[in-house]
């Protein structure tokens, strides 16, 4: 009789067991499709965001493209050191070049050369003026215009305050730049070797910024010349022409340096829209 109690006793044990173990996998079971259908759902969210993502990078590759395409239309780049510009500047090139001498317009090689042959003719059209000085000395290196002018026609001795004198010469200098608004403009100014200090200037790098900043203030003021295309620099003593071994020499070593650079895409823009 005990035998049969202790297994009737071990059969309710064991089933109530087994009825607790079942009931914990179903609760399992039931977290499992939760955190399944869980997973699906963010997985869904994330593909919805993914594809607006890809849509949109998608529409601005298609801008980016048409953009491209749109500015391969206009531009062009020449192979002459990756040389820029557009195609209306290239019309307006071609119609400057007819003007040019038909002798320096065979040695033009190259886009480039034909670029820098079409600047210079109209930069030297308008300096022409300048040449009349003795003490002012134009030379055009391609597409850059350097204008030297001796320090007596600009300045009292060891001073940078402009004398009468500097009026006719700053009128025709702001003449050239104001004719041409693509043109930006470097004001250098250059001292011969002798040291100065006195209570307004330091030294000779004093002297040489007081001296380009005169001048374009004085461009600026006096001439309208737009202070935006202006930069003042001093060189002081340190880029002489000639060696400073005589008073001849020093007084050439003195001089103010106007350097004109003309932006050449906006400069045959300016063209085009006069022609």
């Amino acid at each position: 009789m005990k035998k049969i109690s202790i297994l009737l006793l071990a059969v309710v044990v064991s089933s109530c067991v087994s009825k607790k173990k079942y009931v914990a996998l179903q609760q399992e079971n039931g977290e499992i499709k939760s955190e399944l259908q869980k997973t699906r759902v963010e997985k869904e969210d994330l593909e919805n965001k993914f594809a607006q993502i890809q849509a949109r990078v998608d529409e601005y590759n298609s801008k980016i493209m048409s953009l491209k395409e749109e500015s391969d239309s206009k531009y062009e780049v020449t192979g002459d050191n990756d040389v820029f510009m557009s195609n209306d500047s290239k019309v307006a090139m071609r119609q400057t070049l007819t003007k040019v001498d038909p002798n320096k317009l065979s040695q033009a090689k190259t886009l480039k050369d034909s670029m820098n042959l079409a600047i210079a003719y109209n930069l030297e059209k308008s300096i022409n003026s300048m040449n009349e000085d003795d003490d002012i000395a134009v030379n055009i290196d391609e597409t850059v215009v350097m204008i030297s002018i001796d320090d007596n026609m600009l300045f009292n001795t060891a001073s940078y305050r402009l004398s009468s004198k500097a009026d006719g010469i700053l009128k025709k200098l702001a003449d050239v730049i104001n004719s041409e608004p693509s043109l930006d403009v470097m004001v250098e100014g250059h001292t011969d070797s002798r040291t100065i200090s006195t209570a307004n200037i330091a030294d000779n790098w004093d002297l040489s910024v007081l001296r380009a900043t005169s001048v374009v203030r004085e461009l600026q003021d006096k001439y309208d010349v737009d202070p935006a295309k202006m930069i003042a620099s001093g060189r002081s003593s340190y880029q002489p022409l000639v060696a400073n071994d005589s008073k001849e020499n020093m007084a050439k070593n003195r001089r103010t340096r106007i350097v004109i650079l003309p932006n050449i895409d906006k400069f045959f823009a300016l063209m085009a829209s006069n022609n």
